[in-house]
């Protein structure tokens, strides 16, 4: 359950867990209410999503570490975030939204604190291009720490954004199953451009929020059984991750962490594969193994 709380004492206290990587969920959310809010808000939450609640819920479905995304409403502002990555650092990693020209200085203070990429969440905002976002220097900087740049855009877009990311040298880590058109689904000429893409062998994918690519609050999930089928085929499990979106924000209501695992088993039965996706490929690339 999401707490109603504010910061305790008890919030700044490390949180000690075991080393072994058995599972990580690559996308979930901390904030509270009271928290200063980005400029521009496409949706601001009227609950609190603490770093504890969030611990329960990995503990009750049995995932031994988690992600954690800047959410958007809370803008470059990443301070709770890097609080809750300092008191779990054995088993959380971050993605921050930082400046367009950020330090190096704060990008190593960041890289520290358990940060492994940045993300550019494009959703509501005008086509423009990449440096508009984030500028060459601070690319090189990202690049130079070994991080990726995950990309929350709608699939027509994505190629737009994705391809100068490529072209500056950097791993691109795709948000919610690169977010077809709900309308039509894998025929989305922007989602089978992501497929293409799959062939840099530096693109991965997020199995992740499929409420997010249709039009009604799970009828059933085929739109994403579809989508992962197309996914599958072009990147291999190896460049596949999971994710819950835990708090499901916009879809509290109708979502929950365990209908999110229920749909990874669903979509990857062979327990082998799904612990490529759930483990191998998120260690490597959140950097756990050099915990």
């Amino acid at each position: 359950m999401m707490e109603k709380s504010g910061i305790e004492a008890s919030h700044r206290q490390a949180v000690h867990r075991p080393a072994h990587i058995a599972s990580v969920d690559t996308h979930a959310h901390v904030f509270e209410r009271s928290l200063p809010l980005a400029e521009k808000c496409r949706y601001v939450p009227d609950y609190d999503a603490t770093l504890d609640a969030y611990l329960a819920q990995l503990d009750t479905h049995g995932v031994s570490h988690g992600v954690l995304v800047q959410p958007s409403f809370l803008g470059t502002d990443c301070s709770y975030m890097l609080d809750a990555l300092r008191r779990a650092p054995q088993q959380l990693r971050g993605v921050a939204v930082i400046e367009r020209d950020c330090r190096i200085d704060t990008l190593t203070e960041m890289a520290n604190a358990g940060i492994a990429g940045i993300r550019l969440n494009l959703i509501g905002h005008p086509d423009q291009p990449l440096d508009r976002w984030v500028s060459a220097q601070t690319l090189a900087h990202v690049r130079d720490l070994k991080w990726h740049v995950e990309v929350h855009v709608e699939a027509a877009r994505l190629q737009g954004i994705v391809e100068p990311l490529l072209d500056a040298g950097m791993n691109v880590v795709v948000d919610h199953f690169g977010r077809p058109d709900p309308d039509i689904g894998v025929r989305d000429v922007g989602f089978r451009r992501l497929l293409e893409l799959a062939d840099t062998q530096r693109v991965w994918v997020k199995i992740s929020a499929a409420y997010r690519n249709r039009r009604q609050l799970r009828p059933d999930d085929h739109d994403a059984q579809q989508a992962f089928h197309f996914l599958k085929a072009a990147f291999g499990v190896h460049r596949l991750m999971w994710g819950s979106d835990w708090p499901h924000t916009q879809f509290e209501a109708d979502e929950d962490f365990t209908h999110a695992l229920e749909l990874l088993r669903v979509l990857l039965p062979v327990e082998e594969e799904r612990r490529v996706v759930l483990a191998d490929t998120p260690t490597r690339l959140y950097r756990f193994d050099l915990a």
